[in-house]
């Protein structure tokens, strides 16, 4: 019998040939270019444009196109242009293969999981620097660095960059990767569109960086009208970044609903279903609603500054109070779109390393369908001082506090499961055990906020600043770590050091609280946000801030090389359930296979059912009954 012949090993310069990233990104800038060309032509004879000293038409035309060009050099037209000349449909693509797979177009949603995660992991750490440079600014109560308005520029792209990358912080690596597999499903519903979520985020984010080149963005992450149509060209960049991440958004939300409501293997009864499943299912109805809320404000915004409308602008019969209430629409279910997640991973976590049950299973879903329905009614509590009809102000003020009570529910569940338990002070279960920490104190803090007569002496100043970021910092970034460590033995089958892993946690968790925490006082103390100057007397306090400010990013410089010495010089396998956890994903082998399961699994029991005598395994890998996967 003759032997198979092997294929030729193709060396990595041929590999890179291709519909890939490089030839997204040649296609992209050429797509730039031929854009603000068209759009140069277009804005000819406009005599409202002549006065700008800007070209915003060809500015938004060469975005347009570049966005287009990007897309199609990493090969999103090819299947559409196929079938158009009559290819059979293809389900999978670019599943298999070398490392350039994470490069491309690809339809399984493991790779996809891995490169948000790295992907979005960059431009967190390229907003983290913006925040290093800031708080430099701020070691003197004088402009030193950088004038008034390049600080304002620094600020916007910093609160810019992490609300639109923290959007997908979670939803982004681990939904994608793990629900599918949680939930005994083969794949996502939609693999070509949860493909291209991915990819419209690293352009919205060097669309947004764009912005230096073009004057800046004065107007801070919430981009208020009129000051967003008087804005220079740097105000284009910010408008069409928000754009492409609110469409990431929606379909990221379209897609892990329509997997978890009609691709749940035979046994995953609703009440079988893990929490974390349950936190990315009401996160993605937020998703859904919300996200084109925004995609709505920011294409008004475009109209006003490229089409000469005036939605915003009162001298023209505009109102900038529609723009605050578009905005704030989306903007209140997005600080739920980046906690209920967090309150996902650490629900999930919290059982495995108590070696209990999750305490108030059904109470924990109850609250996160409580804060998704109620974080649609309390937006308002953001023009508490912007001149909204004071009728209002009771209203909104109750349902904001009102959401403290769901909210609470996930704390009560999380003391039930800790009560009595076997802890084991794992890295992951450290973050879990921070998240509550650093959350309680985002959540009272809320409370003054919440109230108008407090909010008043408040707001807009650093005891706002503080709050928000005891809430997305405190709240979902710890829970973002917790999950890297919880998880990252599943995904890439290595172990990260444990013992780098305590260094950065505690250093992180101990100048997290030293730099936040003081700037409530700061915000007592009428230190506005968004300026560089402040009163000397505050310099002392702002000094402290900063050192430890720089201690939180030594932390992740930390975290980078104990990811980097793991991953390419110790490489350490991961065992295949290193936490002893009853989760399905736990129950696959490492790597995880392209399919997932041989066969469709049949689930017998819950997920959290430790310590309970004659439990049930949490599923039937092998019926016989079933299809194999890929059948």
């Amino acid at each position: 019998m003759s032997a198979t012949p092997i294929a030729p090993h193709r060396p990595v310069w041929r590999r890179l040939i291709g519909f890939n990233m490089l030839t997204g990104l040649a296609l992209g800038i050429g797509g730039w270019f031929l854009g603000a060309w068209i759009g140069g032509q277009m804005a000819v004879g406009h005599d409202y444009l002549l006065g700008t000293d800007q070209n915003d038409v060809g500015l938004y035309m060469g975005y347009l196109f570049g966005v287009i060009g990007w897309l199609v050099g990493l090969g999103f037209a090819n299947y559409p242009i196929g079938r158009l000349l009559g290819r059979p449909p293809t389900l999978r693509h670019h599943e298999t293969g070398s490392w350039t797979r994470y490069f491309r177009l690809c339809t399984d949603h493991k790779v996809v999981g891995i490169q948000y995660l790295f992907g979005v992991g960059i431009f967190f750490f390229i907003g983290g620097l913006n925040a290093m440079l800031m708080r430099t600014e701020l070691l003197r109560p004088v402009e030193q660095a950088w004038p008034a308005g390049q600080y304002l520029t620094l600020l916007s792209l910093h609160g810019t960059m992490m609300i639109m990358m923290t959007s997908a912080f979670i939803l982004g690596p681990f939904g994608n990767y793990f629900v599918p597999i949680m939930i005994g499903a083969r794949r996502m519903a939609f693999p070509r569109i949860e493909a291209l979520t991915f990819w419209l985020v690293p352009a919205a984010g060097l669309i947004l960086m764009s912005a230096i080149a073009f004057g800046g963005i004065a107007t801070g992450w919430t981009g208020y009208a009129p000051l967003a149509d008087e804005g220079r060209a740097g105000m284009d960049a910010y408008v069409m970044s928000f754009i492409l991440i609110a469409i990431s958004l929606t379909l990221v939300g379209l897609n892990l609903l329509a997997t978890i409501l009609t691709m749940r293997a035979p046994g995953m009864s609703w009440t079988r279903l893990p929490i974390f499943v349950w936190s990315v299912l009401a996160t993605s109805i937020l998703q859904v609603l919300a996200a084109p809320v925004l995609v709505a404000a920011m294409a008004m915004v475009l109209m006003d500054r490229a089409a000469n409308t005036s939605f915003f602008l009162a001298s023209a019969g505009g109102s900038q109070y529609l723009y605050e209430n578009l905005f704030w629409f989306f903007g209140h279910p997005e600080v739920y779109i980046l906690a209920l997640p967090g309150f996902g991973i650490v629900l999930e976590m919290l059982p495995v390393f108590a070696r209990k049950p999750l305490w108030g299973y059904r109470l924990a879903v109850a609250g996160m369908l409580g804060v998704t329905l109620l974080s649609f009614m309390v937006w308002q509590h953001h023009l508490f001082v912007s001149g909204m009809n004071g009728s209002l102000r009771p209203f909104y003020m109750l349902t904001t506090e009102l959401i403290s009570i769901p909210t609470g529910f996930i704390f009560l569940n999380a003391i039930g499961t800790l009560w009595r338990a076997r802890i084991r002070f794992t890295v992951p279960m450290l973050f879990a055990l921070a998240f509550f920490f650093n959350f309680l104190i985002g959540g009272l803090s809320g409370v003054f906020l919440s109230d108008v007569p407090s909010d008043v002496t408040t707001h807009g100043s650093y005891f706002v600043m503080a709050h928000f970021h005891y809430t997305i910092v405190g709240g979902l970034v710890f829970a973002f770590f917790g999950a890297v460590y919880y998880w990252l033995p599943k995904m890439l089958g290595i172990t990260l050091n444990e013992t780098l892993g305590k260094i950065h946690f505690w250093l992180f968790f101990v100048f997290f609280n030293l730099t936040f925490f003081p700037l409530f006082a700061a915000g007592f103390l009428d230190m506005p946000r968004r300026v560089s100057t402040y009163a000397p007397s505050l310099q002392g306090l702002n000094d402290f801030v900063s050192a430890s400010a720089y201690v939180i990013g030594i932390s992740m410089l930390i975290f980078v090389a104990n990811l980097i010495w793991s991953l390419v010089f110790v490489r350490e396998p991961a065992a295949e359930n290193p936490w002893a956890s009853r989760g399905l994903e736990w129950q696959v082998p490492t790597p995880v296979p392209v399919a997932n399961f041989d066969r469709i699994p049949v689930i017998t029991s819950g997920p959290y059912e430790y310590g309970v005598p004659n439990a049930p395994p949490v599923a039937d890998l092998a019926p016989s009954a079933l299809p194999a996967a890929g059948s």
